[in-house]
């Protein structure tokens, strides 16, 4: 058997799993995760988005995302349900990177998947970090759309399993309430009145069932820059 087919088949029973599953419902800087200071394992083998890191606070990280993060995303979907959304979204995403764009192009896959969630809690949009390689111009799709970010910050928070509806809820909270009173909470705050609540970013495949890694992420801009710690 070819190894492009080897390696299709392999992503076929990853988005596969994915979709199906009920369990439930390489970075420039280590993560902090439930096996501190590793890098996540799908960052071995796949492209991850570079990052600098700000500080390391108590139960948060803050970074600064370059100009070269570009993500491929979907149109809002409504749901009342993260899992359920997110599992919609990877279909359309699925199906992108397979080729199934205007220019039949297939794409490598990155890590990680990332679901923004507003402030209803009833629409997301899921996101798949587009490779270096193709970020120059990405192949278009109908049903989804390029956010390029520039000058992003973020207030990530890490934890293991597998990220539901109830855990994104607990760590949302936790991330907050670490943040609150910080140097960096009054810009969270203002970059927060239009809506947007959160972003999960989930970096591993379903069957690893050992040191996964989640992140929790609030987005914010900063009117002067920081410098990486």
């Amino acid at each position: 058997m070819a190894a492009s087919t080897i390696i299709t088949l392999k992503l076929s029973s990853f988005f596969s799993l994915l979709l199906l599953l009920s369990i439930s419902g390489v970075s420039s800087h280590s993560h902090q995760n439930a096996l501190r200071g590793t890098i996540p394992p799908t960052c071995k083998r796949l492209e991850c988005p570079t990052f600098d890191a700000i500080e390391m606070g108590d139960g948060y990280e803050i970074r600064h995302y370059n100009n070269s993060t570009v993500w491929m995303s979907t149109s809002s979907i409504q749901d009342i349900s993260l899992v359920q959304a997110t599992r919609t979204g990877f279909r359309s995403l699925f199906d992108y990177i397979q080729g199934k764009n205007n220019w039949e192009q297939k794409i490598e896959m990155t890590a990680p998947v990332i679901t923004e969630v507003s402030a209803s809690k009833s629409s997301f949009v899921v996101s798949f970090l587009v490779p270096k390689e193709n970020q120059a111009n990405p192949p278009p799709a109908k049903g989804l759309h390029v956010q390029r970010w520039k000058n992003v910050y973020v207030a990530a928070r890490e934890f293991g399993g597998y990220a539901n509806d109830s855990n994104v809820a607990v760590e949302t909270a936790a991330l907050r309430a670490s943040i609150a009173g910080t140097d960096w909470s009054g810009a969270i705050d203002k970059s927060h009145r239009d809506g947007h609540v959160y972003t999960v970013a989930q970096y591993n495949d379903p069957l690893e069932y050992d040191n996964r890694v989640n992140e929790i992420w609030l987005l914010f801009e900063m009117e002067t820059e920081r410098h990486a710690i």
